[in-house]
């Protein structure tokens, strides 16, 4: 790939952040054969926020009107893509404050929190809960690692008001968490439930 002059490269960066939100800079910086810094300043020159802001636009102006069982706000990690009744995606990114100092490693309460409130939130009804849940921690996950959870409704129903959510979490193509969650729902609104 050949390298692009500044004005060049600046264009053709807005338009891959257009078609692809969730680029990160060091994409960028691969595909444009220039240094991260490099890209950084020229998000900065063109005003683009940078990939964390953007997930949470994307995700607020897509997504909030969908998600009706738990606000939007609430949901751990950010909504990528969501089908309700079928599938979603999010995305978490582990940060200092969700490690372990000794180690670094995730504290898994975030991880099933990532995965727990994307099982609710596939849920189509105004109250989802969780009645049970079998999760297995496969792999460890560090600081600065971006968790991608992906949810997948199963088909087949025992109960018009039971839901079985599947949720996988990867970092990158390596399985990390494999979750079953249990949703019990209704679309009657309790005035006991806040």
């Amino acid at each position: 790939m050949k390298k692009y002059p500044k004005k060049e490269r600046q264009t053709r960066l807005v338009q891959a952040i257009e078609d692809n939100p969730f680029i990160t800079d060091e994409q960028l910086a691969e595909k444009f054969q220039v240094s991260v810094q490099t890209v950084r300043l020229d998000r900065v020159a063109l005003a683009i926020p940078e990939l964390r802001e953007r997930i949470k636009h994307v995700a607020s102006e897509n997504y909030a009107d969908a998600v009706r069982s738990l606000p939007i706000e609430e949901i751990i990690g950010e909504i990528i893509d969501i089908e309700l009744n079928k599938g979603a995606i999010s995305i978490f990114e582990v940060g200092p404050e969700h490690v372990f100092k000794r180690n670094k490693i995730a504290r898994g309460h975030h991880l099933f929190a990532q995965a727990n409130s994307l099982a609710t939130a596939i849920i189509p009804n105004d109250l989802a809960l969780t009645t049970q849940a079998t999760v297995r921690f496969i792999h460890s996950v560090k600081e600065g690692e971006r968790v991608i959870a992906k949810a997948k409704v199963r088909d087949d129903r025992d109960s018009k008001s039971i839901t079985i959510v599947d949720v996988n979490s990867y970092v990158g193509d390596e399985l990390v968490l494999k979750g079953k969650f249990e949703m019990y729902h209704t679309k009657e609104k309790r005035s006991d439930v806040k």
